[in-house]
């Protein structure tokens, strides 16, 4: 198991000292925590990641905190899976080629009418 952990359903006033505390108990080792936020406005998305002193840690920490209340929320907490490629990112495509589509595939269709 590693030792980077997804904790979801956190409310939106949490903060990152907060969830610090919080996963540090029972004298857990805390490396890291990152809360998401969205980019456009900065709010906080209601989840993070915390990455933990060791995998003892982490387990224990999923063991303890996976579905307990924290303010007022069932906290979900879990081992983090790295991004698959081409997954998620909401609108991203790849490329940088300026509007249709967005595609996959790097072009997205942008160049309109240019020929070589």
């Amino acid at each position: 198991m590693g030792t980077r952990l997804y904790v979801g359903n956190l409310p939106f006033t949490a903060d990152e000292t907060q969830i610090r505390d919080l996963f540090a108990q029972s004298g857990r080792t805390v490396s890291e925590v990152k809360l998401v936020t969205d980019r456009d406005t900065g709010r906080p998305r209601g989840f993070g990641f915390v990455e933990m002193g060791s995998s003892e840690d982490a387990d224990g920490a999923i063991r303890d905190l996976n579905g307990r209340d924290f303010g007022g929320r069932a906290l979900t907490v879990n081992e983090a899976k790295e991004r698959s490629a081409g997954g998620g990112g909401g609108g991203f495509g790849g490329g940088y080629g300026g509007g249709g589509g967005g595609g996959r595939s790097g072009g997205g269709g942008g160049g309109g009418n240019r020929r070589y």
